[in-house]
């Protein structure tokens, strides 16, 4: 079976839609309903199709690779215990179309939730909050294979720093085909993002939790959502934050540049996780497209290894390639 891709639509849904539902989960029917509107719309025979990959959620922990969508994780995806996100709904949503075919099956492939971190990596400083991982692990891991193959090497076989930069902003350590450290990029540790406050002064954080300003859901906003430069500048788009740098705005320019300074700075310690062992450093997401602030990340850390800059995330060629595989049996589902 060859790639080749014959329909691509990206559909966004406005704030006042998704509102009118309590949990992300009631927005199943919603979202499953729009994406069969436009397949049939584009004149797609929806009997053609053998294999609906979907977006990985925030299920338990797993290894890196694809999984079949079997009940355990449908019962995980639904109730939702390790967290809501929009990615739950993926693999129940591949599954009932997947079902609704005569012979189709359904996968996800590296949720967010992809472990393989050292046991000394998950180590915080107190037992009672344990390291954990959850990062941009689909387009980390296929932008690091996409890599290794244009230079005709295996993943498996190199040390790399992989960069994402995006609404979240996640550095991993990735040691011959394993991730072995990354910064918790949902609401944990690491470069503050455009919306995301990363690493803060945990005493500070202490004291403004108890101070009686804010409530849970406040706090909780401002590590994830409302932090970053939402907090700084009031937006979430580096774009927009570059346009006013440009335009003479020094505030703007100054936290563009902490961000890229952060960012260098959790590169570096990654390098230490490698023990300065580092074939290469790529660096993805939306944000890579700013070469100014790709430039101020590379002067910080070009010593380390060469640097390589792979802009935008291709998240949905990585799910179809992954697909592609099981379908070519060159790859073997896992169970959840």
């Amino acid at each position: 079976q060859e790639s080749k891709s014959v329909f691509m639509k990206n559909l966004s849904h406005k704030t006042e839609e998704l509102s009118k539902f309590k949990k992300i989960t009631e927005q199943f029917q919603f979202r499953k309903d729009i994406i069969i509107e436009e397949i049939d719309a584009a004149g797609i025979s929806l009997d053609a199709i053998k294999i609906v990959v979907g977006r990985g959620g925030l299920v338990r922990p797993i290894e890196s690779g694809v999984y079949t969508v079997n009940d355990a994780l449908k019962k995980d995806l639904l109730s939702s215990p390790f967290g809501e996100h929009a990615s739950n709904l993926g693999g129940l949503i591949a599954d009932d179309i997947a079902r609704s075919l005569t012979d189709a099956r359904a996968f996800i492939v590296d949720p967010v939730v992809v472990d393989e971190l050292d046991d000394i990596a998950r180590v915080s400083g107190h037992p009672l909050l344990e390291r954990v991982s959850i990062f941009h692990a689909l387009n980390q891991k296929a932008v690091a294979k996409a890599h290794a193959k244009s230079i005709i090497k295996k993943y498996e076989d190199m040390n790399l720093i992989v960069v994402h930069l995006g609404g979240g902003i996640s550095v991993g350590a990735h040691r011959k085909g394993k991730v072995v450290d990354v910064n918790q990029a949902l609401d944990g540790d690491g470069p503050f993002s455009p919306e995301r406050s990363g690493t803060l002064p945990v005493g500070a954080l202490a004291r403004l939790c108890f101070s009686g300003k804010y409530t849970k859901e406040q706090v909780g906003k401002m590590i994830k959502g409302e932090g970053g430069m939402v907090a700084y500048l009031g937006t979430n788009s580096a774009y927009d934050a570059e346009q006013k740098m440009l335009a003479g705005d020094k505030k703007a320019g100054f936290i563009f540049e902490a961000m890229a300074y952060q960012v260098a700075k959790e590169i570096g310690a990654m390098s230490s996780v490698l023990k300065c062992d580092v074939d290469a450093i790529l660096i993805t997401g939306g944000i890579a497209y700013s070469k100014w602030f790709v430039n101020q990340v590379i002067e910080r850390v070009y010593k380390i290894a060469p640097v390589h800059v792979y802009p935008g995330e291709d998240e949905m060629q990585a799910l179809a390639m992954a697909g592609l595989a099981v379908l070519n049996g060159e790859i073997e589902p896992r169970e959840y």
